[in-house]
């Protein structure tokens, strides 16, 4: 698929075709020269099949939305060989299902989306703070949450980046946002939070307020934007995922648990770890607007979704047994503080082939009509791997 490289824009539709050997860099040029931008996540070298047939998210997606639903149209090659365009005219069911879980049930060749105008501003925020003591780590996450739940305005989005501190009992955090609003918008949306936070170690804005500026800030210096300058990175890493719902948000308990976990457990890992508590929801989060039962994506209404990663200490083979322990424990001291039948999920896009229970973390009450297009679509499961929908 890595050849399959095309991108046509229609400027006059302001859509496109994008084949799904793209990279997510390689479409933010192609997008950014015609003046239009998509939802998706903020790693440049991520490809754009895989990533928007399960989600793919980034802080553009409060105001516009996950980066599969722009997509209206999906040309894809079925298990018998034929070639089909799938649009809610032609291939309604087929449609909602690739929308969510295309692997299970075809070849993605390419996907026609609806382009969003470049926002004509656009501001990256960091704010850091090192060694912070797990109980006052746990206040800052509850009082995002609490300031998240008060609806700050859809051209905002940020993430909780956490990292081991330089002592036990601490860590260190770094709050990551960007502001596609108008300009001199951006410290006045986060302040309320800033308001009730300790005194920051460090902070920024970055960018000379273009929007392509942002996304090669967002992707970092080891992944340029212009992905055919130097070829990717090596890791090796296992990573979880847990997403928290809007309607019952986490307890202060909850939140100091899972940094308490952090500062002691994280602190003696022998791995190398970050944490990212990445916001999707809000009053004004457009993601939220879409019905879990509109498209495959059964997580819609999430208000946090977590990605816990942690990679051998040098990058490379063999990954360490405690690892996936520690990774384990790390979401459960989550779920273990909040009340049994506690409606979390799970996000396909950070794959845990480990995850028990995944059919209904992964896709909800969405599983059943899943189930039922995989008999009717592929019955001998040509598309097999872990977490695919079974027959």
């Amino acid at each position: 698929m890595s050849s399959m490289k095309a991108i046509t824009i229609d400027s006059s539709a302001n859509t496109a075709v994008i084949e799904t050997g793209n990279r997510l860099g390689d479409i933010d040029l192609a997008l950014n020269a015609a003046g239009r931008a998509l939802p998706h996540g903020t790693c440049s070298y991520v490809g754009i099949g895989g990533h928007a047939s399960f989600g793919g998210y980034d802080f553009t997606s409060r105001q516009w939305g996950l980066a599969l639903d722009p997509i209206f149209a999906v040309n894809a090659v079925l298990t018998n060989g034929t070639i089909v365009k799938v649009t809610k005219d032609s291939y309604p069911e087929i449609l909602w299902g690739l929308k969510g879980a295309a692997p299970s049930f075809a070849i993605s060749t390419s996907i026609e989306v609806n382009t969003f105008a470049a926002p004509s501003y656009a501001i990256v925020m960091n704010y850091v703070w090192n060694d912070m003591d797990y109980k006052t780590a746990g206040e800052s996450m509850f009082s995002f949450q609490n300031f998240s739940l008060s609806g700050p305005a859809a051209p905002f989005a940020g993430e909780l980046d956490i990292f081991r501190g330089s002592r036990e009992g601490t860590v260190n955090i770094t709050f990551a946002a960007a502001w596609y609003g108008d300009e001199g918008s951006a410290i006045p949306t986060i302040q309320p939070w800033l308001d009730v936070m300790p005194t920051p170690d460090s902070a920024q804005l970055l960018g000379d307020g273009t929007y392509i500026d942002t996304v090669a800030l967002l992707s970092g210096a080891s992944h340029p934007v212009n992905t055919s300058t130097q070829p990717d990175t090596t890791d090796t890493f296992y990573a979880k995922s847990l997403m928290t719902p809007e309607g019952e948000p986490m307890t202060l308990e909850a939140c100091t648990a899972f940094m308490k976990y952090l500062a002691i457990e994280g602190f003696a890992s022998n791995t190398d770890w970050f944490t990212q508590v990445e916001l999707y929801g809000g009053p004004d989060s457009k993601i939220r607007e879409i019905p879990n039962n509109a498209t495959a994506f059964s997580r819609h209404d999430m208000l946090f979704t977590f990605q816990l990663y942690a990679s051998s200490f040098n990058l490379q083979p063999p990954y360490p047994a405690e690892g996936f322990t520690f990774l384990d424990n790390m979401a459960t001291t989550v779920t273990s503080s909040m009340p049994s039948d506690w409606n979390y999920g799970a996000y396909v896009n950070y794959l845990d082939n480990r995850l028990q229970n995944w059919q209904n973390l992964y896709f909800a009450d969405n599983y059943p009509k899943l189930k039922y297009l995989k008999d009717q679509l592929d019955p001998h499961d040509v598309f097999m791997f872990p977490a695919s929908i079974e027959e």
